[in-house]
């Protein structure tokens, strides 16, 4: 079963801060999803923090990783 986790984020774009939803599963993932607010494409990072939570980082298109 995939356990949800709710993390609050700051858009590199709009500096807006939105609430997304992490599947556990998605550990070690890069993925695109458009911000809330100004719609456009935020790549989202997931992993796994030194102390085992759930981190995720946030990029521009324009970001180097």
């Amino acid at each position: 079963m995939n356990q949800l986790t709710e993390k609050s984020i700051g858009c590199p774009y709009c500096g807006e801060t939105i609430k997304i939803l992490i599947d556990s599963s998605d550990m070690e993932q890069q993925y695109i999803e458009d911000c809330q607010v100004c719609c456009k494409p935020i790549n989202f990072l997931v992993f796994e923090s030194v102390n085992g939570e759930l981190e995720v980082s946030v990029y521009s298109e324009d970001d180097v990783f």
